[in-house]
C-alpha cells in the first residue's frame, strides 16, 4: 500500500489499538495486535518507492512506534522493529551527522535491549570481554537469527555514524562476529543481507592496510546470489567498495548500469532499492574523475 492508502490503513489500525488498550484483561491480544501493527508499519515503509513521502512521513511513524515501545518497554519484538526503522531512516535520509548519531544511538540501544529481553544471558553484550562474547555467540541457534541480525545491522549503523570514535571502531569486531554467526546459522536470511555487510568489512581498507578485497568480492557475490539480484544495494556497494578499491572500471560500470536498468519494487527492498538507484547514478557520473 502507498500514499493515502498507507495513511488510512495505519490510522484504522491505530484506532483499533487505542480501543483495545482501553479494555482490561486482554494483555495477549494487545501484544499480538501491537506487534502486527509494528510489522505492517515497517513493511509499509520498506516497501515504498516514494522517497519524498517516506522521508517526510517517517518521523511521524517513528514517534508512533516510540509510543508503542513506551507502553510495552519490555516487548522485544517492538524494540527490534523500532531499532530497525530508526537505523534505516537515519542511514537513508539524515544528512546531519549529529542527528544521525542520535538516531543510531537509539537504534543500537534498542537492538541491545531487544537481545537482552529475548535471548538467554544477553544483557551486557556491549561490555563483556570479546572471548565471552564469542562464546555466547557460539551457543546461539537458528531461531535466534532475527534478533542477532537486527542487532548486528543496527550496531553496524552506529559504528558507521561514529567512525571518528576509536571506541566505536573497536566494536566492529563484535559486529563482524554477529554477522559471521548469522551467516553460519541461516545464510539465506533477509535475502543473504549478512553477506553485504561482510563484504563491506573486508573492503574497508586496501590489502596493505589489512583489507581483503577478494574475500569481500566473494561476499558481495553471495549477497547478490541469495537475493537473486533483487537487492540493488548489494550491487551498488559491490561497485563502490570493491570495484573502486581495485580500480576495476568495467565491473564498476556494469554493476551500476544493471542497477539503473532494474525494477526497484521488491518485497522488503523497495525503499533501499530506490536509494540504491540514486547512488548508482551518482557513482556513474563521478566515474571519469575517479578512474
Amino acid at each position: 500500500m502507498r500514499g493515502t492508502m498507507v495513511m488510512m490503513y495505519c490510522k484504522r489500525v491505530f484506532c483499533c489499538l487505542l480501543a483495545i488498550f482501553a479494555l482490561s484483561g486482554c494483555a495477549s491480544l494487545v501484544s499480538n495486535v501491537t506487534q502486527g501493527f509494528a510489522e505492517d508499519l515497517a513493511t509499509a515503509i520498506l516497501d515504498n518507492e516514494d522517497l519524498a513521502m517516506v522521508r517526510d512521513g517517517a518521523p511521524a511513524y517513528l514517534i508512533l512506534i516510540d509510543s508503542l515501545v513506551a507502553r510495552s518497554p519490555d516487548d522485544a519484538f517492538l524494540l527490534r522493529q523500532s531499532a530497525t526503522l530508526h537505523s534505516a531512516y537515519a542511514a537513508a535520509f539524515v544528512a546531519d551527522e549529529t542527528r544521525a548519531r542520535l538516531l543510531h544511538d537509539k537504534a543500537r540501544r534498542q537492538g541491545l535491549e531487544a537481545a537482552c529481553q529475548s535471548l538467554p544471558d544477553a544483557c551486557d553484550l556491549d561490555s563483556r570481554n570479546f572471548k565471552a562474547f564469542t562464546g555466547w555467540l557460539a551457543e546461539r541457534k537458528r531461531k535466534d537469527v532475527p534478533v542477532l541480525y537486527a542487532l548486528a545491522t543496527t550496531w553496524a549503523g552506529w559504528v558507521q555514524a561514529n567512525s571518528d570514535d576509536f571506541n566505536a571502531i573497536a566494536d566492529l569486531s563484535r559486529v563482524k562476529a554477529l554477522m559471521v554467526r548469522t551467516s553460519e546459522l541461516q545464510p539465506e536470511y533477509e535475502n543473504g543481507g549478512v553477506f553485504l555487510y561482510l563484504g563491506v568489512f573486508e573492503t574497508l581498507f586496501p590489502p596493505a592496510m589489512g583489507g581483503n578485497p577478494e574475500a569481500g568480492k566473494a561476499y558481495f557475490e553471495k549477497a547478490i546470489s541469495y537475493s537473486q539480484g533483487t537487492n540493488l544495494l548489494a550491487k551498488v556497494t559491490f561497485a563502490d567498495q570493491y570495484a573502486r578499491l581495485v580500480f576495476d572500471r568495467e565491473l564498476h560500470d556494469r554493476l551500476l548500469q544493471e542497477v539503473i536498468a532494474a525494477e526497484v519494487r521488491q518485497p522488503g527492498l523497495t525503499l533501499m532499492n530506490t536509494v540504491a538507484k540514486e547512488q548508482a547514478q551518482e557513482l556513474l557520473e563521478s566515474a571519469d574523475e575517479y578512474f
